[in-house]
């Protein structure tokens, strides 16, 4: 009866001991679930310089005769951009797109246009990519290019950049004045911008919100990597 007992209570801590250990490990699988979940959802454009967007500006005419021309291609240069939804993110590029940066003798006095053939837009998601083509996005069938020519470039800017650059950018039919910080240096053989910041869709009439549980987030980075090489 002794032994009867024990080897009952034996049990009863037994399932006790396994049964809080089970509520335990069920419980840590939880908190990892929210923990990479977490990650998952984390908005990209968080830490990153907001562009400051106003009405379009007319350029300064500027005379190139007497400076230096760039040339930005596919081959030298990356666009690239990140857009969010409250379950995760899809990285994208544009293949396609041309531009110059004129060089004046000082960076200041210079200017950088870019013109991107949207229908080259590409995503890390195939069905991704050609949602992003239709009228619920770019609609690139009616907006074939998006264009950004500068308009002033300042000395200084946030988180350690040289410059902040001022200047028109027409997309999905609407232009707008964007300002956004960048990296700019020139050289004999080439000019360089490198820049990350982010622009809120719904400023070009981007307004698509998505569906249910995955609402898209307004804010989308941009990363800029341009190297223009020197025309001969």
């Amino acid at each position: 009866m002794l032994r009867l007992a024990k080897s009952k209570n034996f049990s009863v801590f037994r399932k006790h001991r396994f049964g809080r250990m089970g509520m335990r490990l069920c419980l840590s699988g939880v908190i990892l679930s929210l923990g990479l979940l977490f990650v998952a959802c984390a908005d990209p454009a968080a830490d990153k310089t907001k562009a400051v967007t106003g009405q379009a500006t007319s350029a300064t005419p500027q005379t190139t005769s007497s400076g230096e021309k760039y040339a930005i291609t596919p081959q030298n240069s990356k666009l690239e951009f990140i857009g969010s939804k409250v379950t995760g993110s899809h990285n994208g590029s544009f293949k396609q797109f041309s531009g110059t940066v004129d060089y004046l003798g000082q960076i200041e006095k210079s200017r950088v246009s870019v013109s991107i053939d949207m229908d080259s837009i590409t995503a890390d998601d195939e069905n991704l990519t050609k949602h992003l083509k239709t009228p619920d996005f770019f609609d690139v069938a009616k907006f074939p290019q998006a264009t950004f020519t500068s308009t002033e470039i300042k000395p200084g800017g946030e988180k350690g950049a040289t410059h902040t650059v001022t200047g028109n950018f027409q997309l999905h039919g609407v232009t707008k004045s964007i300002s956004f910080p960048a990296t700019i240096n020139v050289t004999p053989e080439a000019a360089t911008v490198e820049s990350t910041f982010s622009i809120n869709r719904k400023d070009f009439g981007i307004n698509y919100a998505g569906a249910g549980d995955n609402l898209i987030r307004d804010e989308v980075v941009l990363t800029l990597h341009i190297k223009g090489e020197k025309e001969k």
